[in-house]
């Protein structure tokens, strides 16, 4: 059976033990001393823009529990759409999948939704349910997901479903800093054609995670969106990202719980933080704004490490999904000055450890050696230490054990005064010999 636990130190002699099988446990040690320095005017405004513990609140689509007001609203949409395709002869609507007069859970979500979107006044929500309905059956918006649209290039680069948030809500990313090659822009938006066919992949991508809502009352009726604004080029990209802001806007409210924004630009932030004011704290509580660098950190509050893509300081590789879903991961806090060494127990002769550790923004040193357990054996480096860049992704390597002993991984921060979060997970296989 493995034992594993945490050692932290501010120097590399100090080390902690615990007795807890499984359980890691930390030491407490004063923070290191750092010297408080006037702020700059950009570093306080993209500070004051960065929403850290966001508010946000489920909507409640529990019919029982909304105000009068707003289950008569209700009420009166249904009455109305029904007379309303009554006299254009149209005998049913139909949205991703589910029958809006069909008198069940899941059309009174979907009706909220529009209800919500226009502040419950019901000839508007009434109007915009009816051009989404034109537009579906235009679009053939129910069927996009079966299409073969190509784009096989663009598919876990740009725009993608990968994995949920820790509430259960599927994640969306959405990163389009590839157009700033020339030739890439003018492959997917050269012409007119070509851009009417990206937009269509575009609402695929979105149609597919919706088919991952539960679209019921206590349910997950919602995505999280993640957007990458590294290096996207706006002014090239300005015509389809308003094509594609107007189609969602349009035609899919109420459908987003969570926005965050991702290696955001200085001059964003101040933007964001100018115009905060004049927003509503419903529109605010859904957006997260993360300054360049910070994505991992941004991202561990949400989203489980496992499910975080490794180019964004997590262990999900696109390839790990073949094998089933993520193996879960244990997240922890490397503080500046110290030096964090994770210990894996009892491990036997013949065994294989494999494991994967990643430290957001690494820009630290990093080990990992095998310590056996027999007196005067000499413990063996597996990866020597060495600096890690900040770019580089989780660290995944295995290792066969000749006899019994232990695994120690080192994450060195001693060198810098920011906290760093990580995380890290393993498996031990027991040798067939053994079996």
């Amino acid at each position: 059976m493995q034992r594993f636990h945490l050692g932290i130190s501010q120097n590399p002699t100090l080390m902690m033990d615990s007795s807890a099988p499984n359980t890691p446990s930390f030491q407490n040690t004063p923070e290191p001393n750092t010297t408080t320095s006037k702020k700059s005017f950009v570093t306080t405004l993209m500070e004051a823009a960065t929403l850290r513990t966001p508010s946000f609140k489920e909507d409640n689509y529990f019919v029982s529990l909304l105000r009068p007001s707003e289950r008569k609203a209700l009420q009166e949409l249904k009455e109305k759409l029904k007379a309303s395709l009554e006299s254009n002869n149209n005998g049913g609507a139909v949205m991703w999948g589910i029958p809006l007069l069909g008198g069940d859970d899941c059309a009174d979500v979907i009706l909220l939704k529009f209800l919500r979107a226009r502040d419950f006044r019901v000839a508007d929500a009434l109007t915009m349910l009816l051009k989404c309905l034109q537009w579906r059956k235009d679009f053939a918006a129910e069927t996009i997901v079966d299409e073969d649209l190509g784009f096989k290039e663009l598919e876990g680069v740009i725009a993608y479903m990968q994995g949920y948030d820790k509430e259960g809500h599927p994640v969306c990313y959405n990163a389009y800093g590839v157009f700033r090659d020339k030739e890439m822009y003018e492959r997917i938006f050269g012409d007119e054609e070509k851009l009417k066919k990206f937009l269509r992949w575009r609402v695929q991508v979105l149609e597919r995670g919706i088919k991952l809502l539960h679209f019921k009352a206590g349910g997950v009726n919602s995505l999280i969106q993640v957007t990458d604004l590294k290096d996207m080029p706006k002014r090239e990209l300005r015509v389809a990202s308003n094509h594609i802001l107007s189609l969602f806007q349009d035609n899919y409210p109420e459908m987003v719980a969570r926005k965050i924004f991702i290696n955001v630009p200085w001059y964003f932030s101040m933007l964001y933080s100018m115009f905060s004011p004049f927003l509503t704290q419903r529109t605010k509580s859904k957006f997260v704004i993360s300054k360049e660098g910070n994505a991992a950190e941004t991202l561990y509050k949400f989203i489980r490490p496992e499910d975080i893509p490794v180019q964004y300081g997590g262990l999900n590789r696109p390839s790990d999904l073949q094998n089933g879903p993520p193996k879960p991961a244990s997240d922890f806090t490397v503080k500046g000055g110290e030096k964090v060494n994770i210990q894996i127990e009892g491990i036997e002769a013949g065994a294989t450890i494999t494991w994967d550790i990643v430290v957001g923004g690494w820009d630290l040193e990093y080990s990992a050696e095998f310590v056996p357990n027999a007196e005067g054996s000499y413990t063996i480096a597996v990866e020597k230490p060495r600096k890690v860049m900040a770019s580089e992704e989780a660290i995944h390597n295995s290792y066969t054990s000749k006899e019994p002993g232990k695994m120690v991984l080192s994450v060195d921060n001693t060198s810098s005064r920011r906290k760093k979060v990580a995380a890290y997970r393993y498996i031990v296989r027991k040798s067939s010999a053994t079996l």
